[in-house]
């Protein structure tokens, strides 16, 4: 028997294929498959998701800063008190909450009324002044008390109303209102009434106006040789400050003064 015969065809068939075998596991990971990548119309899916997150986000946003304007236009502003002329009722740094429905169905203001009003043409001569961009971010930011008030605006109290007959002063140093004396409990202590002696009768439709801080406060008074008179137009008053909003440890209602005069 010839014992150096080839193998047969059989035996060289048991042996595996390598080849295969090799390429296969080559392209294998111990322990797990090949990581999963989401077909790209579930990518572009999940992004416009991402997106849309954001618009809803951005468009909220933008709502909710519309209805903060419009809230302030017409209902209650904040008011930043830039100075010391309504000590001490208010301080310079204080946020006053102006409700502007105050004198909106009928209603005019009434002496002791504190108000903010626009003192174009009666306090100060033009309008403001400065960019126009400038003005209008600052306008923004006055809305919602984050920042000082137009020149413009002012913060003062209703001492005289249309024909009122208001003087300074009686014999005891006291401001007259048609011959009353005025018991003024809001002023800075240890201020005269006025140091500027005054006799005026106020126009129907006008306001005359004065801080309570008399001493530091420029008011109607310093406005009375200058067209109208120091007067402040009704049209022109912006709104009632009925609180103090900001900080929180002066939060109170404002005194008007109710049996001023």
């Amino acid at each position: 028997m010839d014992t150096d015969t080839q193998p047969s065809e059989r035996d060289r068939s048991s042996a595996p294929d390598q080849g295969h075998e090799h390429r296969s596991r080559s392209v294998r990971i111990p322990g797990g498959e090949l990581p999963r990548r989401e077909a790209p119309g579930k990518e572009r899916l999940s992004w416009l998701r991402r997106r849309g997150m954001w618009r809803r986000a951005a468009v909220l946003m933008g709502i909710s800063a519309v209805l903060v304007g419009l809230f302030s236009a017409y209902v209650v502003q904040p008011f930043l008190i830039p100075s010391g002329s309504m000590e001490p009722t208010l301080r310079a740094g204080d946020r006053v909450l102006v409700n502007k429905l105050a004198y909106r169905f009928g209603d005019e203001p009434r002496r002791g009324d504190v108000v903010v009003f626009d003192g174009t043409d009666s306090f100060v001569r033009g309008g403001p002044t400065g960019d126009p961009v400038t003005g209008l971010l600052r306008e923004g930011a006055a809305a919602v008390g984050l920042a000082e008030p137009d020149e413009t605006d002012f913060v003062k109290r209703v001492v005289g109303v249309g024909g009122d007959r208001v003087t300074c002063c009686d014999k005891r140093g006291r401001i007259t209102v048609n011959g009353e004396a005025v018991e003024e409990t809001y002023l800075y202590p240890g201020d005269a009434p006025s140091r500027v002696p005054f006799d005026i009768v106020v126009p129907e439709g006008k306001l005359w106006m004065m801080g309570d801080h008399r001493s530091e406060s420029r008011d109607s008074r310093d406005h009375l040789g200058e067209p109208g008179g120091g007067m402040v137009p009704v049209d022109r008053v912006i709104g009632r400050a009925d609180w103090i909003g900001w900080p929180q440890e002066r939060w109170t209602e404002l005194d008007h003064g109710r049996g001023h005069g």
